[in-house]
């Protein structure tokens, strides 16, 4: 098998977090035999004269070569068409939780809604800020949690929205899910409101499935299942855009109260990187490293301090490459 080239993109001034993040994850990578060549490329907080931003000239272009991303920017997920953050959120054997039976997926939209970026001021202390829906954005989002759904043995879609207060925006979006919704009558579909939605899910989220909504509402219910399984240190993201091109991120920001203290929790950017494989269809290495990953949190012997453990990063990366 030839070896796939992925660019490495990370901020200089979180290199001491994500940075070393990053080099453990290469590292995992490098056990399991994975056949990915790295191409690392630093994002500085100098405004490059050649391109008018942080980012180089060099890491465009390599992104331009190996279908990645430049920036997680609102204004490039469009320009990318990234418009589907996919955030799979599963109990995890062996670590103890309020849930044991946590096993949903949320599928936000990723381009529009509240965070179009277009706000204003109408007069002084007013401001005002729209919110769009448009019906091509709605119908390629649902169009994508129908296919993920029937793709991996998903029972049930579940829409969720506001449509009783915003019936036109909202409105539009359900209308659009529904359409798709007849396209995949072998899944269920199910609309739930957005307040409704947070109460269910806290009571007993084994109710839901696959969950599809707009930006804001995917924005905030990620964050919410994320608390269910222990926290954003523990949950992977993907997003998907159109020609192919995906982002895996973890979706926790840095962390520069621990920048160089070997005390990251480095399992949400490995389960990510394993989300990046299987957007490669390197299924075999994604289970490998994805089994290694959770033996070693069930195991309990390595833990970082956020799962209740005393073990630093190295040593929690040490014990995933021996479960490899």
């Amino acid at each position: 098998m030839s070896s796939l080239v992925f660019p490495v993109i990370y901020s200089l001034c979180a290199a001491m977090f994500d940075g070393f993040l990053v080099i453990w994850t290469v590292q995992v990578f490098s056990v399991a035999q994975v056949p990915i060549e790295w191409e690392e490329h630093f994002v500085s907080d100098k405004v490059d004269p050649r391109t008018q931003s942080f980012l180089t000239w060099e890491s465009l272009e390599s992104v331009r070569r190996n279908g990645g991303h430049r920036s997680l920017n609102l204004t490039l997920r469009k320009e990318l068409g990234l418009y589907a953050n996919v955030r799979p959120c599963y109990s995890l054997p062996g670590y103890k939780t309020r849930y044991d039976n946590v096993n949903l997926v949320t599928i936000r939209e990723n381009t529009e809604g509240e965070y179009s970026g277009l706000e204003h001021q109408v007069v002084r202390g007013v401001v005002e800020s729209l919110k769009v829906i448009t019906r091509q954005a709605s119908l390629r989002v649902a169009e994508y949690a129908f296919h993920y759904a029937k793709a991996n043995g998903r029972e049930r879609v579940s829409a969720i929205h506001k449509a009783n207060i915003m019936r036109k925006t909202d409105g539009l979006f359900l209308k659009c899910c529904r359409e798709v919704a007849e396209k995949y009558p072998e899944i269920t579909y199910e609309e739930v409101i957005i307040d409704n939605c947070c109460m269910m899910l806290v009571k007993n989220p084994s109710l839901f499935d696959v969950l599809v909504m707009p930006n804001l509402y995917g924005d905030i219910i990620s964050d919410l299942c994320a608390g269910l399984i222990g926290g954003l240190g523990l949950t992977p993201s993907c997003n998907i855009g159109e020609g192919g091109i995906a982002l895996a991120e973890a979706v926790h920001g840095s962390a520069p109260d621990i920048a160089g203290k070997n005390l990251a929790n480095p399992t949400a950017l490995l389960l990510s990187s394993v989300m990046m494989l299987r957007h490669l269809q390197l299924n075999d290495k994604a289970d490998q490293i994805h089994n290694a990953i959770l033996s070693t949190i069930a195991e309990g012997k390595y833990r970082t301090v956020d799962l209740g453990g005393n073990s630093s990063t190295s040593e929690f990366i040490k014990a995933v490459c021996d479960h490899l």
